[in-house]
């Protein structure tokens, strides 16, 4: 299949376009260095990978879901004022602390936005039998034969029905 020399610097041209795209989407590395202390241990954006921040986001999520089960469940948080309750619960404490850091430092654009990018993007190229990856790459796919619209999902073809009139 030959795509003509147009189509061809169309497809380049949009190709590098969503690869800039998603790659902007990230965070600079110094305002994640300057901002957050976990991340200040990196010198390279590269050395900080996406699962690394998935796994911080979803550990304190959980520490902080388990901290306030406690914190709930304690017989005495209805009792005492709300400081004396928050400092005899510092594990809750803590890690809410630190999740509405993370939350202030946008660690939730960091870990969604190119996710949700790349998968509406996926969605409008398999009209044109295109997909892309994560970064950004197109995906060129075959185009389907005439005849299988016909087919019946096991190599047969079928005849097309004939409507009565």
């Amino acid at each position: 299949m030959s795509l003509e020399p147009s189509a061809c610097e169309d497809l380049k041209a949009f190709e590098r376009r969503l690869t800039e795209v998603i790659a902007a989407l990230q965070p600079s590395t110094l305002r994640w260095r300057s901002k957050s202390a976990w991340c200040s241990l990196g010198t390279f954006k590269s050395l900080i990978p996406f699962h690394f921040i998935a796994v911080v986001l979803c550990t304190m999520s959980l520490i902080t879901f388990v901290g306030a089960f406690y914190w709930l469940t304690d017989p005495r948080t209805s009792i005492v004022p709300l400081m004396d309750s928050l400092w005899n619960h510092p594990v809750f404490t803590f890690s809410t602390a630190i999740l509405l850091l993370l939350f202030v430092f946008g660690i939730h654009k960091l870990v969604m936005a190119p996710q949700i990018i790349t998968s509406r993007t996926r969605s409008v190229l398999a009209e044109f039998n295109m997909s892309c990856d994560e970064t950004g790459k197109l995906i060129l796919r075959p185009r389907p034969t005439n005849n299988s619209r016909f087919s019946n999902g096991s190599g047969t073809v079928r005849s097309p029905k004939k409507t009565k009139r």
